[in-house]
């Protein structure tokens, strides 16, 4: 385990230091023992969703001091210069509005002194209209026929995102529209989509900021050639493609009708970007009024996370757990695992969520930070994963939190196979805290009739330490709203340990240099000379690609 970075640019973080050491040395087993409410005081209920976060080496001190840090960094502040449209992402000199897309109040939400609610308004009009138009069978594909298959083309925040929230509404998927999603520059991907529809009844959604990204575009031009060769004129291309974009005239050079071209604005970060016009794709797949829903759902998150008090505000306490852990106790990584078959996708989406906004080395200030900024977020979905990695979360030597998120209902019950579902998942967040102990290892092996030597040589592997951190998260049911809410609480909590780590969460510079580096490895390739200009890994790799191709 790394060493421990605490963050001692804040008063309260000397304190924390000395509390982390008696904290190693406590076990859950036993603050659970000490105080038959510590179940009550540390849950909470916000937004549909009910957190459980007793199962963390935590008392009411150590809440304290993370509270004072938060204070110290200002948190406050913080929150408010984000929802009032200050240029935070100051590397940019850009807004960080993404709560603005789901902002159901009738205050003005200021940018640059224009209030930008109304063009969310009428952008949020247009989505619905465009998607009733395709449900009612209104659009029509260039020989007549209604549009029976939705593809998504874009990547990063047009895609993760997007999936995620689709996969989590399946049971409100509208019938006879299939959707498909084209993110990977990889040709397998859109090959394989485009021999599961056909050119009649295909629409293609392009969403690309600067309609420029390399994988989207070349996607897409690739789409638009195979509809040339299924038959479709140049003229009726824009009965098929509809662009998400600022870049107008690129649009119109494409083929793309400026009537099915939907706005972005630049405070809108590809992250964040599913609520936006992003989110069409939802609104096709679901209804816009579930696609409403959503929103709603992330905006009462927002309230929520505007309004509660910091000791009380969900998003504040999942962020200041992680700071705890990566900080003080050298925590590397962090695991989310679902149990809910449609929640699959939460964990990838969360992946560029948190380690694209705050892998950073640098303070706002342009300064190195010497501690730990941004943990590696992983998971899956229960129960499989309990039958692969599993077993390093309970008997490994890394520590590693973990977040369980575990619905009370199911929309599909079969028989009891649900509430196996949740007993599972109550057993595994039971486990990593309790474990098993030696003695108790013993016991049970002698009680079986094992001899006494074989029990001395087998107690060691048996025993499972517990004393591992983990969250449990649980909405009564995913529906629209607390899908919204779960992937708002992650956005905020993400931003609170933006805050405490001195970061900006909203810029990528680390994903512009492979980029401009693979303009530049492209060229080489397609030169016809050796290439020799290279490092020398580079120019052998070049090469042997050349010599298959």
């Amino acid at each position: 385990m790394s060493r421990p970075s605490p963050l001692g640019q804040y008063p309260a973080s000397a304190n924390l230091a000395s509390l982390q050491e008696k904290m190693a040395n406590t076990h859950l087993r036993d603050l659970f023992a000490e105080d038959s409410h510590r179940f009550d005081k540390y849950s909470l209920e916000a937004a549909g969703l009910f957190l459980d976060y007793s199962k963390h080496l935590i008392d009411d001190e150590v809440m304290a001091d993370l509270v004072k840090m938060a204070e110290q960094a200002g948190l406050p502040a913080a929150i408010k210069a984000q929802f009032s449209g200050e240029k935070i992402n100051n590397t940019e000199n850009r807004a960080v509005l993404h709560s603005a897309l789901r902002n159901f109040g009738d205050d003005p939400v200021m940018v640059d002194g224009q209030d930008v609610m109304p063009m969310i308004r009428e952008t949020r009009e247009r989505m619905k209209s465009l998607t009733e138009s395709i449900h009612s069978g209104e659009w029509k594909g260039h020989t007549g026929k209604t549009i029976r298959h939705v593809v998504n083309i874009g990547i990063g925040g047009s895609y993760l995102g997007l999936k995620t929230a689709i996969n989590a509404m399946t049971p409100y998927h509208k019938e006879g529209l299939d959707h498909h999603y084209v993110a990977n520059i990889d040709p397998n991907e859109l090959s394989e989509v485009l021999r599961k529809v056909d050119a009649e009844t295909t629409l293609f959604i392009v969403a690309s900021k600067s309609f420029s990204t390399l994988e989207t575009l070349q996607n897409a031009q690739a789409a638009r050639r195979w509809m040339l060769e299924q038959g479709c004129a140049e003229g009726d291309i824009r009965k098929h493609f509809v662009a998400i974009s600022t870049n107008l005239t690129a649009i119109d050079q494409f083929g793309i009708a400026q009537e099915n071209t939907l706005p972005l604005w630049d405070w809108v970060g590809g992250r964040y970007s599913l609520w936006s016009s992003i989110g069409l794709m939802i609104s096709l797949v679901v209804g816009y009024d579930n696609f409403e829903r959503l929103l709603k759902g992330a905006w009462e998150m927002d309230k929520h996370f505007q309004q509660a008090p910091l000791p009380r505000n969900m998003p504040v306490i999942l962020g200041m757990l992680g700071v705890w852990y990566q900080n003080y106790f050298g925590a590397e990584s962090h695991a989310v695992i679902s149990y809910d078959h449609f929640l699959r996708d939460l964990p990838g989406h969360l992946q560029q969520v948190d380690m694209e906004s705050n892998g950073k080395r640098v303070r706002n200030d342009g300064s190195t930070v010497d501690y730990q900024t941004g943990a590696v977020i992983w998971g899956g979905t229960g129960t499989n994963d309990q039958h692969a990695y599993h077993q390093l979360l309970h008997q490994g030597t890394r520590l590693i939190p973990v977040d369980f998120i575990a619905p009370a209902t199911t929309h599909n019950p079969i028989e009891d196979q649900h509430p196996w579902l949740f007993a599972n998942a109550l057993a595994q967040s039971q486990a990593m805290m309790q474990g098993k102990t030696q003695e108790e290892v013993r016991d049970e092996l002698t009680a079986a009739g094992m001899s006494a030597d074989k029990v001395e040589q087998l107690a060691a592997h048996k025993v499972i330490p517990g004393n591992r951190p983990n969250s449990m998260i649980v909405p009564e049911k995913i529906t629209p709203e607390t899908a919204g809410a779960l992937i708002a609480l992650y956005e905020q909590k993400v931003f609170v340990q933006g805050v405490l780590w001195q970061v900006n969460s909203f810029d990528q510079w680390g994903v512009e240099l492979g980029k401009v580096l693979g303009n530049r490895v492209f060229d080489r390739i397609k030169a016809t000379e050796e290439v020799t200009d290279q490092d020398s890994s580079t120019n052998g790799l070049i090469q042997r690609f050349k010599h298959f191709n």
